[in-house]
């Protein structure tokens, strides 16, 4: 013991003593000279000589604090902090608290922040720092798309197929009709200059008929739903709902996105392609991957995560290669994720938080960024809002209704699923953000449909509670006749 105490001193003197004689040799080295590009590429940085010592420091904070990483930071404090207090404000009134992060999204933009103290706003989001704020919720959008695959049923909604089928499909035939129709009367002022009818009129029509599974599966677990006749055909519908609504968004985008006939073709082939790997390639081989921890249902270790997110990645980047989008290959790779065990579970508690809490709000913000509700800055804008909501509404909640009660169901709890479909949430929020990437949709288009889907979300907890309450009276309502 004394002789190991007596190395570390000896060491740490002589290592000292060493760094403190060469920094005293190196202080009588000259300066090295700049060359003339440098010295004008650093002359706003550089002080007057007769600057005092305090006004020095605090200029080195200042500098340390305009930093990229400290940015970051900043914007991670305040996006999280905000986040956070409006959803439990929204969850307070009733509303499910992904509803108050896409608001506080909003409110963090220009559309009220950037209104109110527009140098604190600069500060917080410099132009500069929007790329590594997009790329980092883009890995957040993917990741939940991930959960959100690993959550669809698939036992179940062969249960209840029928049904699901016949429901879910018209809910987004009827208003993506809608939505189209609307697209040829807003085409020449609303879309991105550039864009063709075909991709605008197909975007409108994507953005009224997606359905935000996870958040009305939220729903039906605060209101205690989930094991109801209700609930169970409500999550049934809006997992099909979504695998078809986000299949057609993939054929969208690889139209959208190719120069011709034949290069659409290719990107749809390539499309099946990948979609056949993944199901009769990839699905087979997992549980060999991951080896006994999935089949003796323990807890996943670090090795079969890295595997995870290998496979997720993989998956993503291969659909963005191939044009559509990272996200579809992400919600696949959740899809095929093997069920054994718990093991879907497992993995959703230990990546669902994380992404929730850190990711998503980010991408909540930078939705926001690009939401300026002062373009609606005319009646006419707000009536074509209003009108925008009235459409994507009738067409969600009146197609489903329809069809539900076509299927036997009692008019209340067919107005009720409508209703729960009617919720759009995160999932439109994506779509949206596609299209605006894609240059299809305006800066005003894309805020009013901002704005539809947080109004139609918010619509859900009230529209469902009145339809449940008033469920005599529109059980005495006439049934459509199947003849």
């Amino acid at each position: 013991m004394k002789r190991t105490a007596t190395f570390y001193i000896v060491t740490i003197a002589l290592v000292g003593l060493g760094i403190f004689a060469v920094l005293h040799l190196g202080a009588g080295l000259p300066a090295p000279q700049a060359g003339a590009e440098l010295l004008h590429s650093t002359a706003a940085k550089a002080k007057p000589a007769g600057d005092p010592a305090a006004a020095s420091m605090f200029s080195a904070l200042r500098e340390n604090l305009n930093e990229p990483l400290s940015h970051l930071f900043v914007q991670l404090l305040v996006i999280i902090a905000a986040s956070r207090l409006a959803g439990t404000l929204f969850a307070r009134c009733g509303q499910p608290s992904v509803v108050g992060e896409m608001a506080a999204g909003i409110l963090l933009g220009p559309s009220l922040f950037g209104m109110l103290a527009p140098d604190a706003f600069q500060f917080v989001f410099p132009a500069t720092s929007l790329a590594v704020l997009k790329m980092l919720s883009q890995i957040g959008v993917c990741l939940f798309m991930f959960v959100v695959g690993m959550e669809l049923d698939t036992g179940h909604v062969r249960k209840k197929a029928d049904v699901a089928v016949v429901v879910s499909h018209a809910s987004i035939v009827l208003p993506y009709f809608l939505g189209v129709l609307l697209a040829y009367f807003t085409y020449s002022h609303l879309a991105q200059p550039g864009a063709s009818f075909t991709a605008f009129a197909l975007f409108m029509g994507i953005s009224m008929s997606i359905t935000a599974f996870p958040v009305l599966a939220r729903i039906l677990q605060e209101r205690g739903l989930t094991r109801t006749f209700l609930g169970s055909t409500a999550i049934t519908c809006a997992a099909v709902d979504d695998v078809t609504a986000w299949s057609i968004l993939a054929f969208v985008v690889a139209i959208a996105r190719a120069t011709s006939v034949g290069a659409s073709a290719f990107c749809l082939m390539l499309v099946f392609v990948f979609i056949a790997l993944m199901i009769w390639g990839v699905r087979p081989a997992l549980p060999r991957w991951f080896g006994k921890a999935m089949q003796e249902g323990s807890e996943p270790s670090k090795g079969v995560l890295a595997t995870v997110i290998c496979v997720v990645v993989g998956a993503a980047l291969a659909t963005e290669i191939i044009g559509i989008h990272a996200l579809f290959g992400a919600f696949l790779a959740g899809a095929i994720m093997p069920e054994t065990g718990g093991f879907r579970h497992k993995l959703t508690v230990r990546i669902e938080n994380f992404s929730s809490v850190l990711l998503l709000p980010l991408f909540f913000a930078f939705t926001g960024l690009r939401t300026q509700v002062g373009l609606l800055n005319d009646v006419q804008g707000w009536l074509l809002c209003l009108g925008i909501i009235a459409v994507a509404t009738v067409g969600k909640l009146g197609g489903s209704a329809i069809a539900a009660r076509w299927s036997g169901m009692r008019w209340s709890e067919s107005l009720q699923l409508g209703a729960l479909m009617n919720t759009r949430g995160l999932m439109e929020l994506i779509a949206l953000n596609i299209g605006y990437d894609m240059g299809i949709l305006s800066p005003r288009i894309f805020t009013m449909l901002v704005i539809m889907a947080l109004a139609t979300t918010m619509l859900t907890g009230p529209l469902l509670t009145l339809f449940g309450s008033r469920q005599m009276v529109l059980d005495k309502l006439p049934s459509p006749s199947p003849s």
